[in-house]
Formats: C-alpha cells, structure tokens, sequence
C-alpha cells in the first residue's frame, strides 16, 4: 500500500491518536482485531517512516495517548511531522507545548478538524503558548505548505 502512495502521492496521512478515525486506519492497514493499539506510533509507523523515507507522513490528533513516541518518531526521521487536528489549543498537551517552542517548529501543523471543530474555536488562545512569531508563523501555515509542497 505505501509502494503505491509513494509512486502516485509521496504523501500520507494517517491518524495515530484516540478518535474513532485511528480504528478505520487499522482496519484496512492492519486488519480490524488490532483495535486502538494498531493506531499505536510504534512499531507501525515507526517501520513505515524507516522503509520508506521519501513518504512524507503527517501524523494526525497529537498522537495522544502516545505522544511520547511520536514525539520520538518526529525526531528520528525527517519525513514524519504532527497535526494538532481534533484539539483547541488549550487542550495541547504541556510536552507538545515544549516541543514547539524547542528548535524543531518545522515539525508541527496546525489542524482542527473542520466542520465538527471550526478553526477559529481550535485557534482561540494562540498566544497563550508563549511561540516566538517564526514559530506561530510556522505551526500556523509555513510547514503545511512545506509538506504538501503549496504555495
């Protein structure tokens, strides 16, 4: 499957986090018995980032539960980023916070699950976050366009 998107797309986007939208990625990845733990950063996209480092692979919802290992994976391999899509900002979590003020902002997006959570409510407190304006200029626009190559 990540032979094809590569030849046709160079892109991906997969759900690793809690919302229902991670169990149908299992299910035709993985087979539907794996349940939530297929949605788990590592091992699967962890082998898919490794196997195929031209795939650009966006992340989506934070990664929660699992944060931690895909904060692990954005740091291991240059084509694997984040989105915050599914969470107002006041709902990131503190270690994401950290990491988007670190030295690595080109690896976070901003989303916000449109039309269920409208970008204006899952914006609202920006400025809370403490982001330089290169960092908030990044999260908000620059490193989409950077990783779906627009604009």
């Amino acid at each position: 499957m990540y032979e094809a998107v590569c030849k046709h797309f160079s892109m991906s986007v997969v759900t690793k986090g809690q919302p229902s939208a991670s169990i149908a990625f299992c299910a035709c990845s993985l087979g539907a018995a794996q349940g939530i733990r297929a949605g788990r950063p590592i091992p699967y996209l962890d082998r898919v980032a490794l196997e195929f480092p031209e795939l650009r692979i966006v992340g989506g919802h934070i990664g929660v539960p699992w944060l931690d290992e895909m904060l692990s994976l954005l740091m291991k391999y240059p084509n694997v980023f984040i989105d915050t899509s599914a969470y107002k900002v006041r709902r990131y979590p503190k270690d994401l916070v950290d990491y988007m003020r670190g030295s690595k902002t080109h690896k976070v997006l901003f989303g916000s699950n449109h039309p269920f959570w409208p970008a204006s409510g899952c914006i609202a407190g920006i400025d809370d976050l403490g982001l330089n304006d290169n960092a908030k200029a990044l999260f908000l626009s620059e490193n989409a366009k950077c990783v779906f190559k627009i604009g």
